[in-house]
């Protein structure tokens, strides 16, 4: 098992596979992958859409709400942060409605919610009060007037757009002067338990390895992406939930019903049982807790803002009077007058 973990850390350290239908035969440089993936779709849309659909007429859909119910709670939050009345508000990858039913009227006049799946947006619900629009359109196709939203945003949704440069622009375009883009999407450390453990299972089995889990963005990635398309005054942060299962198969079985499974163009269309049993037996040994075993999630939130001519602007590079090696002169001299001022 040690040799094996280090082959695993050596390897993904100097090679990424590439799946070519038959197996991973063909492997090339980290580099190489990134400038081809620049120029290529990864995600098969239609297939998101699939899953979705099939996802949403389980009956018993509400069992696998519990993430995003909770992220979709935790960025709601953050829109009661912003003191503003937003006329026109769009909910970008609505799904059931997981950020909606947290929206209130006295925040947003009218709500756009949109998803590329009819049966997802027939079941997405929203606060008393509220004026909503279903629509059905992709995050890769916004089409909405220039200069019409106040605040677009998005749950956990965009780690399925091949283009985000592209979606971002969009994005920009739609919104008002001063208008809000606010999102969260899971970042690149999501699942690393089920990817290594699968990663370890087919280089014992099989000598080489799959794309079974969709690769994610990194959070260093975003800021850059956002600055890139035209945002101003971002704030990105991060957090982890840990979820506990009782094995492997049921995380699996979970990431199913909340149509988070693979949709990777280059995904392989099977998984043998016999990588499966060594998958799970290799997750037990590395992630296994009292009563089960963890899969974490990482979130990345942030916000963004289209410039506008009522932003506050930094000043001029040097125009500064106080170095930043005198601060603590400065916090000390304010401390004494405030003081004095008490006094």
């Amino acid at each position: 098992m040690h040799k094996l973990i280090k082959k695993y850390k050596i390897f993904n350290e100097f090679l990424v596979y590439v799946n070519n239908g038959k197996g991973c035969q063909h492997k090339i440089s980290t580099a190489a992958t990134l400038s081809a993936i620049k120029s290529m779709n990864i995600f098969d849309r239609n297939v998101k859409k699939l899953q979705k659909e099939r996802a949403a007429a389980s009956p018993d859909v509400n069992l696998y709400d519990y993430l995003k119910e909770e992220v979709g709670f935790r960025l709601s939050d953050r829109i009661f942060d912003i003191k503003r009345e937003f006329e026109k508000a769009v909910d970008l990858g609505c799904s059931r409605g997981y950020l909606s039913k947290h929206i209130l009227a006295e925040t947003v006049k009218q709500l756009i919610l949109c998803d590329t799946s009819s049966k997802m947006l027939e079941q997405a619900e929203s606060t008393p009060g509220l004026k909503i629009t279903k629509l059905e359109m992709d995050e890769e196709k916004l089409d909405f007037e220039e200069n019409s939203i106040d605040i677009i945003m998005s749950n956990l949704s965009l780690h399925w757009v091949n283009d985000l440069p592209g979606c971002f622009s969009k994005v920009l375009r739609c919104l008002k002067p001063d208008g809000v883009f606010m999102a969260s999407l899971f970042g690149g450390d999501t699942l690393y338990e089920l990817r290594s453990s699968l990663q370890l299972a087919e280089l014992e089995r099989k000598g080489g390895i799959a794309p079974h889990i969709s690769p994610f963005t990194q959070i260093r990635d975003v800021g850059g992406l956002l600055n890139q398309a035209g945002f101003t005054m971002l704030t990105i942060d991060t957090d982890e939930i840990v979820v506990g299962y009782p094995t492997m198969f049921e995380l699996m079985y979970d990431l199913k019903g909340m149509s988070e499974n693979n949709a990777a163009l280059n995904r392989p269309l099977h998984l043998s049982r016999d990588v499966m049993m060594a998958a799970a037996a290799i997750y037990n040994e590395m992630y296994q807790k009292e009563n089960g075993v963890s899969a974490t999630f990482q979130i990345i939130y942030f916000v963004a803002w289209k410039p506008g001519p009522n932003q506050p602007q930094s000043l001029p590079r040097g125009t500064g009077e106080v170095s930043l090696k005198d601060l603590g002169k400065v916090i000390e001299e304010g401390a004494k007058k405030s003081k004095n001022l008490k006094e």
